[in-house]
């Protein structure tokens, strides 16, 4: 009831759910609404279900209701599908297309490959090669995976020995005193945030959350509603500070014990709340960091970088950093050795050439003088061109005689050849005029089939059409017969009532006379009319005793309102009474004094 008077009202929490939940699903109720059409099943009564006809046109029905069913799983599926037959058909024949082509490829490579000695032998190895290769992807595949799968091992591996290394330092550095300690801390810790700090924030949500439903379920509110909340808010914070005035006025010394009390204890709770946040947020703060850490060395292991190093590693570590030290330093040593040494060598042999050049200016001289100049020269000269000559000459010799046992060779491959390609290369032009009649024949063949198909899918699409009319009738006049059907038994009952109803007017029985509906109708218009007039003499009574009733009320109401003064005239004059009392009493402790 509360719902409906909600959509009746246009209330926001009632209309903005319903609104947020149908937009959401728009096409999801579109298709609801339209199977609903044709899948809500009509009960049909038991009594009626006893006519075979109609029993066996419900049957037609429910059968008629599953297949619309099977046929709109289909129409979804071809729908994601997203293939038409137009589609279908042009893939269709670009494969026969792609066919054909490897077909003739395939004989053309056949008849290049027949020609060849030991083909059988030759495809044998290359089926075995393409085999080998396919195992060698899928081994190289499972590798892969291998390799992923023991690379997770090994950081679940490294993860747990930083575990177990962590869990170990804190063991061996701990005692159970100490353990025991922590624990404690952590449960109080834990215990805190169940008990006090967890409860009181769902509270504010929860209260925050009630206010902010109580914001939303309001009407919109204009400039002049905030305009006297706000002033509402100064009333009542005026109103508060006059009362905390006023309780400070009235101060007590044994109330300011227990303020200070108060104070102190508010103070240490903030302070607990406070660091209880501070190490939730530190808690928080070190998961993250963890995390970072361990998506940081995942990076690392990704790009087969080293691990980040723990502090007995990294000592490991410099150790060998400085063996390698001491070595670099001895190699290094030994590297300006050989230097100092390469420097001497260097300078010996400059020194050297220096001699030989003042030897070779010597022996010029000599020639010189003796007539014969450039004759050393021209020596070393022949004797190189000899010795250059020589070499080619054997070079030439053995060229030309590999050279002749190659033409022998190709000469002797040629003749074996043309010898064994004579018989099929005969072979090979029968078999050309045969595929050119063959491919006439297919020609011929598939035209044909074309036109046969195109006629046949005009006589398909006719009797689509027909069948399609045909189903349209047959829909038309079987909703017609269960109209008319639905008519007829409409009429027989009422006809049925009909004489009931006069068989038991006439019948000289009276029972069966106070059966029959007019009787009934009858009775009710009678009780009906004694209602009527026993509720207009009601009314008449209600009216003569209006006046007089309305009098004695106001009478009353008068002295109501005198009562009312009298009792606070009586507490006026008690509380004056109290006042002269008190201000009595006040003189005489001031005579006293």
């Amino acid at each position: 009831s509360a719902f409906r008077q909600g959509l009746v009202t246009g209330s926001k929490p009632v209309i903005h759910p319903v609104l947020h939940w149908l937009l959401q699903r728009t096409s999801e109720l579109k298709k609801r609404a339209y199977l609903a059409r044709f899948l809500v099943k009509l009960e049909v009564p038991a009594e009626f279900l006893q006519d075979d006809t109609v029993a066996d046109i419900n049957k037609q029905y429910e059968e008629l209701m599953e297949a619309f069913k099977n046929l709109h799983k289909e129409y979804e599926q071809l729908k994601t599908s997203a293939l038409s037959t137009a589609e279908i058909r042009r893939d269709i024949s670009a494969m026969e297309e792609e066919k054909d082509q490897l077909v003739k490829r395939v004989e053309r490579l056949k008849k290049r490959v027949e020609t060849v000695q030991n083909h059988q032998r030759m495809l044998e190895i290359a089926r075995q090669l393409r085999l080998e290769k396919e195992r060698e992807e899928s081994l190289v595949q499972q590798k892969q995976e291998q390799k992923s799968q023991l690379f997770h091992a090994e950081q679940r591996l490294q993860r747990a020995q930083v575990q177990l290394k962590e869990m170990q330092h804190v063991v061996a550095d701990s005692k159970p005193e100490s353990l025991m300690k922590k624990l404690e801390e952590e449960i109080n810790f834990n215990s805190y945030l169940v008990t006090e700090k967890l409860p009181r924030e769902l509270e504010s949500k929860k209260t925050s959350v009630y206010f902010l439903q109580k914001v939303v379920a309001e009407p919109a509110m204009t400039q002049g509603d905030l305009t006297a909340l706000e002033s509402e808010i100064n009333e009542v914070n005026a109103q508060m500070n006059q009362l905390i005035e006023k309780r400070m006025m009235k101060y007590e010394p044994t109330e300011s014990k227990f303020s200070m009390y108060r104070q102190q204890a508010s103070i240490i709770a903030r302070k607990k709340e406070a660091k209880a946040e501070e190490l939730q947020a530190a808690k928080e703060e070190m998961s993250s960091l963890e995390r970072q850490m361990q998506e940081k060395t995942s990076q690392a292991h990704e790009l087969e970088g080293s691990e980040v190093l723990t502090e007995d590693e990294f000592k490991q570590y410099v150790n060998k950093l400085r063996s390698k030290n001491t070595f670099y330093k001895k190699k290094r040593l030994e590297i300006a050795e050989i230097t100092a040494e390469y420097g001497i060598l260097q300078r010996t042999e400059e020194l050297l050439k220096q001699r030989h050049e003042a030897i070779q200016q010597q022996l010029q001289a000599i020639e010189e003088k003796k007539g014969i100049s450039g004759y050393s020269y021209t020596q070393e000269e022949l004797e190189r061109v000899s010795a250059v000559k020589s070499e080619m000459d054997e070079v030439k010799g053995q060229t030309l005689d590999n050279m002749s046992e190659m033409v022998k060779k190709l000469n002797a491959m040629v003749a074996e050849k043309k010898a064994s390609l004579a018989p099929v290369i005969k072979e090979l032009r029968q078999l050309r005029q045969k595929c050119q009649e063959l491919t006439q024949e297919c020609d011929e063949k598939k035209i044909q089939y074309d036109s046969c198909a195109a006629g046949l899918e005009t006589n398909r699409s006719a009797l689509e059409q027909e069948v399609k009319g045909l189903l349209e009738e047959c829909a038309q006049e079987e909703s017609n017969y269960h109209y008319i059907n639905c008519m007829k038994r409409t009429l027989e009952v009422q006809l049925q009532r009909a004489k009931g109803e006069m068989k038991a007017y006439v019948s000289p029985d009276p029972q069966e006379r106070r059966r029959a509906v007019r009787e009934q109708y009858t009775r009710i218009i009678l009780e009906q009319e004694n209602l009527g007039k026993k509720l207009r003499e009601k009314q008449k009574v209600v009216r003569e005793s209006h006046g007089p009733n309305m009098k004695q009320m106001k009478m009353w109401q008068d002295f109501e309102q005198l009562m009312e003064c009298k009792r606070e005239c009586f507490l006026k004059q008690q509380n004056q009474a109290a006042i002269g009392q008190v201000i009595q009493e006040g003189g005489k402790d001031r005579l006293v004094l």
